[in-house]
């Protein structure tokens, strides 16, 4: 084959894998903007007030995170399907919080158990899943991971999770967001939207 020619094939060859990279790169960045976009209006940042347009009680999209696994996601949206099944108590410590939480089902309780476990262990490890409704409240918890004491025991009861802390702002972030998921075993998703619709006001 003449050297025209296969210089030639190359350069095809080279400006095809180069369209290729392209085209990945903007997809990759339609789907961060996409989700930067919804995390926004979670967060109340872009003064917009149709966030309650994007829950989808179906396949609940606003459950997905930029690093939160499907597994992730499926156990959120099971435990949002059966919140009345879940009770949860919270005793507000001066220096944290106490919690219970209860599933009489045992597949439902084991849910539970691994979203608790995983969570604790995700603000061991600084890996915010940043899930599209997640509250603000938790970024401190994140930033000042270092600061939080956490006791971990699964009994008969439920899992038990003690989470202590000297920092006066992490200890009043762990009584508000305790006060919010409480809030959201109590009525599902009705309770996010009305965390929504407060902060955008």
């Amino acid at each position: 084959m003449p050297n025209v020619v296969k210089s030639k094939l190359f350069w095809g060859f080279v400006a095809v894998l180069l369209a290729m990279a392209i085209g990945f790169w903007f997809a990759q960045m339609r789907g961060y903007d996409a989700h930067a976009a919804m995390h926004a209006k979670m967060h109340g940042t872009d003064g917009a007030h149709g966030m309650h347009a994007e829950h989808d009680m179906t396949n609940m999209p606003g459950l997905k995170g930029r690093d939160a696994t499907a597994e992730e996601s499926e156990e959120l949206a099971v435990m949002f399907r059966r919140f009345q099944e879940i009770t949860r108590t919270v005793e507000n410590l001066p220096n944290g919080i106490r919690t219970v939480t209860f599933a009489e089902d045992e597949e439902l309780m084991g849910i539970v158990t691994s979203h608790v476990i995983g969570m604790i262990d995700r603000v061991d490890m600084g890996r915010d899943p940043e899930v599209i409704i997640q509250s603000p409240t938790l970024d401190i918890l994140f930033e000042r991971r270092a600061s939080i004491v956490t006791e971990m025991d699964v009994t008969e009861d439920g899992i038990i999770v003690i989470q202590t802390s000297d920092d006066p702002e992490v200890v009043a972030a762990l009584h508000t967001h305790a006060a919010e998921v409480s809030a959201m075993v109590e009525r599902g998703m009705e309770a996010v939207h009305e965390m929504m619709a407060a902060r955008e006001r």
